[in-house]
């Protein structure tokens, strides 16, 4: 038997690419019934908890650059699922929240994923959320170095 060699780090990227296409693929299948896109599902997930949001952190957290995130706001504020306010405490700074309807929207999507969603078992989930955060804090700090 040949000795094992540590992963290369395409190995890893090859895994966490394939990974991420497949639950893409997945997760995108449940949004499609539900008329939502991934970025869509990414930004009302968002919003969902009610604090209203600043369209940096809203880009931040749904990785689209700030035109892209604009195009996508406007059309949900079009359907009547989002809508924006003066963010009462810095009023250069608009929020964005949900609307009602997006609220309700927000949870039949949601149901609709997380009904479709593999299990993976409470512990698995766990050490997979931590390792994947882990790596993310890890490739962030070394590379501002």
């Amino acid at each position: 038997m040949p000795p094992s060699s540590p992963r290369q780090p395409r190995d890893l990227m090859q895994l966490l690419t394939r990974a991420e296409r497949l639950a893409a693929r997945r997760l995108q299948a449940a949004l499609d019934e539900e008329g939502c896109s991934l970025d869509a599902w990414r930004v009302l997930g968002l919003l969902s908890d009610g604090q209203g949001h600043h369209m940096t952190a809203i880009a931040e957290a749904a990785f689209l650059p700030p035109p892209t995130l604009t195009k996508l706001v406007d059309h949900l504020v079009d359907q009547n699922l989002v809508h924006r306010r003066v963010d009462p405490l810095d009023r250069r700074r608009i929020l964005a929240h949900l609307t009602p309807r997006g609220q309700e929207y927000w949870r039949r999507v949601d149901r609709a994923v997380r009904a479709d969603w593999p299990a993976l078992s409470d512990g698995d989930e766990e050490l997979l959320r931590g390792l994947l955060e882990r790596l993310a804090a890890t490739v962030d700090a070394t590379s501002r170095v």
